[in-house]
Parts: structure tokens; sequence; C-alpha cells
């Protein structure tokens, strides 16, 4: 019975003392909470004003760059109803005619848009890839492993080729498999902001979007310390910040994270520069210019590269405070008529199509927002 009631004290002790000290997490959740109040907060005072000169420079610089592109479009239920020019094209309607603007070019387009973020050291930043014996063999089930050149040194190598004609030929052909070989994304962002007047002390200008993802993160963490920098872009939450032009979207595509809300991945971000590591752990990243805002429709048109191999704009839906839709599903009603019989058993699902008619129905997690 004495060890009985002892048993009890002692529990009681335990409980009073957790209840005395909370959990590492628990203190840790209110970390969180309390900087994303803030965060929001400074959020939701910028989004209250009209939208900056420089906002309106970055979207029209946007949507020039998709008009002379000529890319695809796609509608707010996520389906592509105009198919544009591509990046690996020759010209905007068909190859061969005896004159091409060089404008006219997918590939060109996309060099531009490298140049300007390398300039002479272009050709050694983006490369070719090729699949050992890939161009002999015959078997379709041989395993071939994967090869990577440098477009410099392999461009460099042409130059041995004496008939100018054949040489031209075959350097634009190595450089259109480069432009459709790397990513060009991020680059494209970079230009659009670069073509606007930014300078590099206010954007992190990169191959990749990460790299300006984190630094807006890092920048809504300074501001609450009052030790911001020049940098244009903080990070928001995305669906409860009112988007303006010129602002940016961006999802994630990491299959780790392909569970985790938009707000654990925004928490991971901030905890991992808190940390004062260089964990990088949210990668694979994509972020769209937002260049238009239909307010009647509740509409919101956003433009990036290599959207399915070009410059294209979509549509996508927001709600009647024009803060983003979580719904970017689209209607899949026309899904359930297609009757192309599927494959037999063990073989490729050649009806992938069921998994999401939408083009749009992407992991959207932040908003950097024109500060």
């Amino acid at each position: 019975m004495r060890l009985f009631a002892c048993a009890i004290v002692t529990a009681s002790v335990i409980a009073a003392s957790a209840l005395a000290a909370p959990p590492a997490f628990a203190q840790a959740d209110r970390t969180a909470a309390s900087f994303w109040k803030s965060v929001q907060s400074s959020c939701d005072a910028t989004a209250a004003k009209p939208t900056s000169e420089l906002g309106r420079r970055i979207a029209r610089t946007a949507i020039d760059e998709f008009t002379q592109f000529g890319g695809h479009q796609i509608d707010s239920n996520g389906r592509l109803f105009r198919f544009g020019l591509t990046e690996g094209q020759q010209e905007k309607d068909f190859a061969g005619a005896p004159q091409a603007n060089l404008g006219d070019l997918g590939w060109w387009r996309v060099m531009k848009y490298w140049r300007a973020l390398y300039g002479k050291d272009t050709l050694d930043m983006i490369e070719a890839l090729g699949y050992r014996d890939a161009s002999t063999a015959m078997d379709e089930g041989q395993s071939g492993g994967l090869l990577r050149v440098d477009a410099g040194p392999l461009l460099r190598s042409l130059e041995a080729t004496s008939d100018p004609v054949a040489r031209e030929v075959l350097r634009e052909a190595a450089l259109r498999a480069a432009v459709i070989d790397t990513p060009w994304s991020a680059a494209f962002v970079s230009f659009v902001i670069r073509q606007a007047g930014v300078t590099a002390d206010g954007f992190h200008f990169s191959n990749a979007h990460r790299a300006y993802i984190y630094d807006a993160f890092a920048t809504s963490a300074a501001e609450l310390t009052n030790t911001a920098s020049k940098q244009i872009y903080r990070a928001c939450p995305v669906t409860t910040t009112r988007p303006r032009v010129g602002d940016l979207i961006c999802h994630q595509r990491e299959p780790a994270l392909a569970d985790a809300s938009d707000a654990a991945v925004r928490e991971r971000i901030r905890v991992e520069l808190a940390s004062n590591s260089d964990t990088r752990s949210v990668r694979r990243t994509h972020c769209d210019v937002i260049a238009h805002i239909d307010t009647r429709a509740h509409k919101m048109y956003i433009i990036s590269g290599n959207v399915y191999h070009a410059v294209s704009a979509r549509k996508l839906n927001l709600r009647r405070n024009l803060k983003l839709s979580a719904r970017q599903h689209g209607n899949c009603s026309d899904a359930a008529h297609w009757s192309l019989p599927r494959p037999p058993t063990g073989t490729a699902d050649a009806a992938g199509h069921t998994a999401s008619c939408s083009l749009n129905d992407r992991k959207w997690f932040v908003l950097l927002q024109l500060r």
C-alpha cells in the first residue's frame, strides 16, 4: 500500500514538473508561431500598398518576354489551350525557311537568358547530357550510364571542322542540346529581374531558384531585428498573403516533402537558416513571376521559363479576398471518359493523366514579396 502511495506521489511530481517545464519542442512551436505572426504582419502591411514601379517593370518585362517567345498558355483549369514555341525549336512556325530572325529561334532566346546570367563564361556553365552507347545501341533494354559534357569544350572541339556551314550547324546543334539538357527556369527569372533594373545587391541572380528563395527567408528574419539588407524580396506565407504584380510565387518538388504542408516547408527553411548551417534541403524548387491580377475574375497570371520546355503563362485561381486558392486542381470531368485501353499489368501506365488533370496543381509554398 505504501509503495502504491509512493508511486502516486512520484507520478504527481513528474506530471507537475512536466507542466512547469514545457518540453523543447513546445518552446520551438511558440518561437515559430511568433516568427510567422510577425512576418505575416509585415507581408500584410506591404500587400495593402499599391504596386511599386519596380513591380510593374518586373511584370511588364515578363509579359514582353513571354509575348516575344510565343510560349504556352495554361488556363485556370490547368489545361494547356495554346501550344507555343519550345526551347529546342528552330522557328515559331516551321524549320527550313531561307531566312529567320534570330529572336524567333527558341534555343537562341534561352541562350539570351544564360548570357545575361553568366556573360562570357556562359558556355562553360551549361552542359549537354548523353547515355553511354545510346547512339549505337539497338537493344531498348540495354542500360547506359549518364554522360555529361560542358558546352564550352564541346563547341570548341567543333572548330576543327573545315566547312564553315557544317561548323555553324554543328555548333547550333550542340547549343540546342545544352539548352534542352540544362534547366533554365531560374536563369529566366534572373533575366527578368535584371532587365527590370535590379542589381546584384538587391537580388541573388542564379541558375537555382533556391538561392533567392533562401535569401528571401533570410530577409524576413533580418527584418524582425531591423537588420535587413537591400534584398528586394521577403518570404511570405503563400495562401494568407495577397499577391501583387512583380512578386514571385514558388513551388517545391522534393520527394521527401511530398506530403508536407506549405507551412511545414517554410518552417523547415526557417529552422535551417536559424541554425547557421549550410543545409539547404529544399532544393528542387521553381518560381514564376506574377505578371497580372484580374481582380474582377479572381484570377492571377504568372509567367516563367522552362515550363513544359517554353516561356509559359498560367492562370491561377484566387479566392474572393484575392489570395491564392488552395484549389488549383481544375475540372477533371473529361478524364472520366478517357477510354484509351491501359497496358497489360507489369508495363508502364499509359493512363498516368488520371493522377492530376491540372498543370497548375503544384505544391505552392511561398510568396516572395517585393518589399
